[in-house]
């Protein structure tokens, strides 16, 4: 049974001089603009398309478009940090000439990519790799004063998927973000959104420990976001495919929110909003 105050602790986030309400949970949609993103229809081939499937999650109820230019799917092809850019600049122009009022985080483990990104008119960076990446990512974040967004990877994602071993995965998760919260913290980052990175790094059987124990990750006082979407913890356990994985992203989705989940990253805006909405009559 779900606890009556799962929407706590009551949190907001600055957005460029904008307090952002994190009070109840938000809806975060991926636009990747990527062409072999491991969900083959959320690849975005135009700016149009990028302009279209942004106004589509708007309409739904996403608070967050998170834009991705570098494909973090299990053994991903490597790209260069300038085919990235390009990939990433003129959407997030667009998106923000368009949609003026649109919050973007940038998807990315690179400093100088993310730095670009906010400079054009992004206002997050979400770094799967909580700067083991790029040495320069936190002086970076410190320096834009943007919120930031960092997931516990263990590996690469060349790597992530091979043989990831933990003696007791939910402690070594909390232990690893804690030394990073401590360090963004001396360097006056005061924006901090916690990810434990389901799916990367971390068997089915780590993933599905991790979310049974999420209630462990309040001690950090700090917004939690999860992204199961159409992943292979929910359509290998199901014997599926990503195509039709949103009835076991919707469950997921639902017991992470019951655990203090306060960000769903999601493909599928309208049906994460719809557990959102199904939860606060819930619990009143």
């Amino acid at each position: 049974m779900a606890e009556k105050n799962f929407f706590e602790p009551k949190q907001s986030i600055n957005i460029k001089g904008r307090l952002l309400d994190l009070s109840s949970p938000k809806v975060m949609a991926i636009l990747n603009i990527t062409p072999d993103s491991f969900y083959s229809k959320s690849r975005t081939k135009s700016i149009d398309e990028a302009l279209a499937k942004t106004e589509a999650f708007l309409n739904d109820g996403a608070t967050f478009i998170d834009l991705g230019g570098y494909s973090s799917r299990p053994g991903a092809t490597d790209i260069s940090e300038n085919e990235e850019v390009d990939r990433l600049i003129p959407v997030i122009e667009c998106i923000m000439e368009e949609f003026p009022e649109t919050v973007i985080s940038i998807d990315t483990f690179r400093a100088a990519v993310a730095k670009d990104a906010i400079l054009a008119g992004a206002h997050i960076i979400n770094d799967i790799s909580a700067g083991e990446m790029d040495a320069n990512m936190f002086e970076t974040v410190a320096n834009l004063q943007v919120p930031y967004i960092m997931m516990h990877m263990q590996g690469t994602p060349q790597t992530m998927h091979l043989n990831p071993s933990y003696q007791h995965v939910t402690l070594e998760v909390i232990d690893y973000l804690a030394k990073k919260v401590a360090e963004l913290k001396a360097l006056h980052v005061h924006d901090i959104i916690i990810d434990p990175g389901f799916g990367f790094g971390k068997t089915i059987e780590h993933n599905y420990e991790l979310l049974n124990q999420l209630n462990a990750f309040k001690i950090f006082k700090l917004p939690v976001l999860v992204g199961f979407s159409r992943k292979g913890m929910i359509y290998r356990a199901l014997n599926t495919t990503a195509d039709h994985a949103l009835n076991g992203t919707t469950i997921l989705n639902t017991i992470a929110l019951q655990k203090g989940a306060g960000i769903l990253r999601v493909h599928d805006v309208k049906e994460a909003i719809e557990c959102i909405e199904l939860l606060k009559r819930l619990n009143g």
